[in-house]
């Protein structure tokens, strides 16, 4: 049964970056354009997944794709912070306005 586990770990890696690079904005894309490294992938068992994975992809990319957009706390966001604080100007010209119209009424 050993025996068998170089071949499964060279289709597992095959199949990762395989899908990895399919998966892979062209932007991010380095050296080749994408359908070459899915051939070079596919044709070369051993060194195409290898280079794709050390060469293939732009530096930094590995985890993250840049380009998307963090989750951030309301309160250390500054464009809800921003909008809270025009809700609030809102909302007190409309009791303003409200008050003088009720003054005016009076009158």
């Amino acid at each position: 049964m050993l025996r068998y586990l170089p071949f499964l770990l060279i289709i597992a890696l095959t199949i990762y970056t395989f899908i990895d690079c399919l998966n892979t904005p062209e932007e991010e894309v380095k050296h080749l354009p994408k359908v070459v490294w899915v051939i070079i992938i596919l044709i070369f068992s051993i060194v195409g997944p290898v280079v794709w994975l050390f060469a293939g992809k732009r530096a930094g990319v590995g985890g993250g794709r840049p380009g998307r957009t963090q989750w951030v706390a309301p309160d250390d966001n500054p464009e809800f912070l921003k909008s809270l604080g025009e809700e609030r100007e809102n909302r007190k010209n409309r009791e303003n306005r409200e008050n003088r119209d009720e003054k005016d009424k009076d009158q």
